[in-house]
């Protein structure tokens, strides 16, 4: 038995080492020894590194990731912490539809988010033309209105992270400080937010982590803000003539650095923060009505119109207009750029062959949403109930690919694939849909391992070691036992994994073929070449129907357990 496991854990474990850790390792390698995954062998030493601090770009681009990922980090925190306690504290109307848009924000893409910025807040955008409020402009395309549009994006990582930690209730300790005399906030400051401290801190760890790595942000601005953040530096770097992989490298470097810094920090203040503070009189926590709802729903519906009303709402409304400078008008309104969408050649360069991106994006997604839901549940299996060597190995590469950004991921995968050795092989998979693939089930395994290990905590070992003792195989639990139990947590693990992956713009800009279309790059380029109807039409039509295909698909396997139970499991 202990052979099998050791056979299943070791297979896994490699793939991860060649999906995700092998890419990570090359961009380290590269800054050392540059060139060498193009033929020269040589030992720059740390040198290139170094030169971060003398080029102006490379040092520009640093500076604004950092400032933008620290000031996105703490005021993303700050908004997470206060409507979260809001949220665990007062029940009031407008509560479910605060969930509802941190989870909408969450699984949005970021660049389709901040394209609606962008067509909002620019010197011709709805703001002026409604409004006439031009300081907007000014505002919005500032470090601190960046830090601002992306701080709204952002903050569903803090504020879930800070709302479960509320779930249970240990307010015997504020009474005791209220019977001594302190007041409400002083309660708050010194007791409820250290012992909250280390949920704060995990928050204010993946704003940063996703600010740092965000490439949607920079995409979107890049066609009226100049604004050079590393991610999107390493992709030009990609794309200009002549080719600059050691530019790429050194970037894609310190932003692994970056990263390592913020989850060293993370582990380190967890490690040093007391969290043991649940005891037997800890009780499910339980809201009670404000007196002043309406308050509470006034500001909560202004906040909830602000961060996901304007995005959402000003691509719907440019989606419907002819020219988007002429205004709201009747005369002004037409449907002709959905229209546009599907009756466009799939080669007319002029309208980016719409329909064939996106049945290619589906394609891809369904591919990487199987295989990484099939890898997902064989390394949650062997991470819950077996005794594997490898699970510490699985355990760092499943954390690690949390962190690592698509632009990091997509600018190792063209080291490590782009080799003419392959081709000997048969496995020279760059330019290829194959590799996009492969991509998809990187980006895609950090959710489908968690979503799964949920589910085999609530699992007990007992019936698997009872098989055993019969002589099953570690297969034949897999399938017999394991596999009827977690069937529900399988489709959502699939569906969280095919929703994280149709709209990943890094790794479709930087790993797709010659003359193959895929969606997000549609909508960006559309909008890059200021076709702003013909790309929030893409935009609508594409949310709308991947959310119908994972409802209706949600439903249809509803369906088919509750058959399957009714029948017997035949």
């Amino acid at each position: 038995m202990k052979a099998s496991e050791a056979r299943w854990g070791g297979g896994v474990t490699l793939l991860l080492f060649v999906f995700i850790f092998l890419p990570l390792l090359a961009v380290l390698v590269n800054v050392v020894f540059p060139g060498l995954f193009f033929g020269k062998l040589q030992y720059g030493g740390f040198g290139l590194a170094a030169e971060i601090f003398h080029r102006p770009l490379w040092r520009q681009s640093l500076q604004n990731s950092v400032t933008l990922a620290l000031g996105a980090a703490t005021l993303g925190t700050v908004i997470g912490g206060i409507l979260a306690t809001l949220r665990a504290r007062w029940n009031f109307a407008a509560a479910k539809l605060l969930d509802l848009t941190a989870w909408v924000l969450l699984i949005a893409p970021s660049f389709m988010v901040a394209q609606g910025w962008v067509l909002f807040a620019s010197a011709d955008g709805l703001v002026h033309q409604w409004l006439g409020w031009t300081w907007v402009t000014s505002f919005i395309f500032s470090p601190s209105g960046l830090i601002f549009v992306m701080a709204l994006s952002k903050f569903p990582l803090a504020y879930l992270a800070i709302l479960a930690a509320t779930e249970w209730n240990v307010r015997q300790f504020g009474h005791a400080a209220q019977l001594n005399g302190a007041k409400p906030f002083t309660v708050w400051r010194t007791i409820d937010l250290p012992l909250s401290r280390p949920s704060y801190l995990a928050g204010w760890t993946l704003v940063f982590m996703d600010t740092v790595g965000d490439f949607g942000l920079p995409a979107a601005l890049a066609t009226v803000y100049k604004f050079p953040t590393l991610t999107y530096s390493i992709y030009s770097a990609i794309y200009q003539s002549p080719v600059r992989f050691d530019m790429a490298g050194v970037l894609a470097f310190y932003l692994v650095l970056l990263l390592v810094c913020a989850m060293a920090l993370l582990i380190f203040a967890v490690r040093h923060s007391r969290a043991d503070f649940l005891n037997a009189r800890a009780v499910k926590a339980a809201r009670s009505k404000p007196r002043h709802s309406w308050l509470y729903n006034l500001v909560t519906g202004v906040f909830l119109l602000v961060c996901l009303g304007i995005p959402i709402g000003t691509s719907a409304a440019v989606s419907l207009l002819k020219k988007t400078g002429d205004g709201l008008t009747p005369n002004n309104l037409t449907l002709g750029n959905y229209r546009d969408l599907f009756s466009a050649p799939a080669g007319d360069h002029r309208l980016l062959g719409y329909l064939e991106g996106l049945l290619h994006s589906l394609a891809i997604a369904t591919g990487a949403a199987v295989f990484s839901m099939l890898i997902g549940f064989v390394i949650a299996y062997v991470l819950t109930f077996t005794e594997s060597r490898f699970k510490s190995a699985l355990q760092l590469f499943s954390i690690v690919s949390l962190a690592v950004p698509g632009v990091v991921l997509g600018i190792g995968y063209i080291f490590i694939w782009n080799q003419k050795w392959l081709e000997t092989v048969g496995l020279h998979l760059y330019g290829t849909p194959a590799l996009l693939v492969i991509a998809g089930i990187a980006g895609a395994i950090p959710y489908a391992v968690r979503v799964q290990l949920g589910a085999f905590g609530n699992l007990s070992g007992t019936m698997l070691r009872a098989a055993a003792i019969q002589g099953a195989g570690i297969f034949d639990r897999m399938r017999h036992i394991v596999l009827p139990l977690v069937r529900q947590s399988l489709l959502i693990a699939t569906l969280a994994s095919f929703g994280t992956s149709i709209f990943d713009l890094a790794l479709a800009s930087m790993l797709k073929p010659a003359n193959y279309s895929l969606m997000p790059l549609v909508i960006d380029r559309a909008f890059e070449f200021s076709r702003y109807g013909y790309a929030t039409a893409a935009t609508v039509v594409s949310c709308g129907s991947v959310v119908l295909l994972i409802i209706m698909l949600q439903t249809a396997g509803r369906l088919w357990f509750r058959r399957l139970d009714r029948s017997g499991g035949k």
